[in-house]
Order: structure tokens, then C-alpha cells, then sequence
């Protein structure tokens, strides 16, 4: 996938954890939430012109390790969004594999970091 499209699939993901979010469903709102974030980092990387082999970008690891050092740490992306990135995967494990349930106030959170961040990624880097 192209950088555009990344975008478009996080920009849709956003949409998705929004519908989950108030369906009452913070465990699928997490999910997408982070899986928004996700694939706008990936597109900011390539976008960015970073070079990171596309195989280790596709991983979850390699990609927050890769945004990290390309786009944090050089000042291009606040480390707020960095840490934000962080977090959400958290609650996402949380809500995919630990089977605790998330309290709707860590789920509404996620979600607003994850609208920052898909627009952020956008507009810093001119993804359409």
C-alpha cells in the first residue's frame, strides 16, 4: 500500500472507532483506534522518505521503534503522539488478548488520540 491509501484505511479505522465508541463497544473502539494510528504511521514513515525496510514497518514493534527514531527523536513529530502511539497499543493488547474488559473513559480517550494523530500525520506530512 501506497501512503495515500494507508491514510484512507487509517482515516477510515478513526471513523469505525467512533461508531464502536458509542455503540458501547470500548474494546472494538480501542482496537481501531490503534490499528488508525497504526497505519497513519506507516504512511508517515513513507512519506517521510525514512528508510526502513517496509517488512520491519509492517510489524507492530518495528513500526513504533521505526516512528520513533525516524520521526520522533529528529523533532518531526511531537513526543506526545509518540507516547500517545504507545499507550493506545497497550489498551489494544488490553482489549485483544488480556480479556479485561476497558472502562469507556480509556476507550474515549484512545479514540481522541487516535483523531489527533490520524490528522497530524495528515497535515505534517501532506498525506491526502
Amino acid at each position: 500500500m501506497n501512503q495515500a491509501e494507508l491514510m484512507a484505511k487509517a482515516r477510515r479505522a478513526v471513523l469505525s472507532a467512533k461508531v464502536l465508541l458509542d455503540a458501547g463497544d470500548a474494546d472494538g473502539a480501542c482496537n481501531r483506534a490503534y490499528y488508525a494510528m497504526f497505519d497513519a504511521a506507516r504512511a508517515a514513515l513513507i512519506a517521510s522518505g525514512a528508510p526502513v525496510v517496509a517488512e520491519l514497518a509492517r510489524t507492530h514493534n518495528g513500526l513504533i521503534s521505526a516512528f520513533s527514531l525516524h520521526l520522533v527523536k529528529t523533532g518531526r513529530v511531537p513526543v506526545e503522539l509518540g507516547k500517545s502511539l504507545n499507550k493506545v497499543e497497550d489498551l489494544c493488547l488490553i482489549a485483544d488478548y488480556k480479556g479485561e474488559p476497558l472502562d469507556h473513559s480509556f476507550a474515549e480517550w484512545a479514540v481522541e488520540q487516535a483523531s489527533q494523530f490520524v490528522s497530524t500525520m495528515g497535515t505534517t506530512f501532506e498525506i491526502d
